[in-house]
């Protein structure tokens, strides 16, 4: 099994992407109202400021700045899949023979992305790749159609125009592949 080294910064800000252990299923935006209380409540018991998120059928980005002395993401990400997962019907979350085998849970993959934000541009392209992706995946057409991601409080900020993302922007065209 592979050894995988995160990198804890105290007050660090982090890009995630988070999957359903079967990518065919539709349970965050079709339990889109479960998802939301579980993340406020994680973010009651575990402060973090959202920069961006957007929440998709089968995954969710977001990218988190961690209070100022805290570096402990993964609990945060933790906290917020057993939130959700309790959430759903009985038949949902548990997990099959195979997966109680390995201690995992009904429909999360074990693991999850993390990447360290480095500087500016960095959070900057980050922060497009969250946004672009509903598009990307064929959800939907235009960005500020996508109900389910932050994308319109910051138009509502001045952010972003509207009309953003009519194109992939190049700087997000090879950035990950979800």
């Amino acid at each position: 099994m592979p050894n995988f080294r995160r990198h804890y910064v105290p007050g660090g800000m982090y890009f995630f992407t988070v999957n359903l252990n079967d990518r065919s299923k539709d349970y965050l935006i079709r339990y889109i109202d479960e998802f939301r209380t579980a993340y406020r409540e994680t973010l009651r018991h575990l402060p973090f400021e959202t920069v961006a998120v957007c929440i998709l059928p089968d995954h969710f980005h977001c990218i988190m700045r961690l209070p100022e002395h805290d570096r402990d993401f993964s609990r945060r990400i933790q906290n917020l899949k057993i939130n959700f997962s309790k959430r759903l019907p009985e038949e949902i979350r548990s997990p099959n023979t195979a997966q109680s085998n390995k201690r995992e849970s009904g429909i999360w993959q074990s693991r999850f992305w993390e990447h360290a934000i480095r500087n500016e541009r960095d959070l900057e392209n980050h922060i497009h790749y969250i946004y672009y992706n509903p598009v990307k995946h064929g959800h939907t057409e235009k960005v500020c159609n996508w109900p389910y991601s932050s994308f319109r409080h910051d138009v509502a900020l001045g952010l972003f125009d509207a009309a953003w993302g009519g194109n992939m922007p190049s700087e997000i065209q090879n950035l990950y592949h979800d």
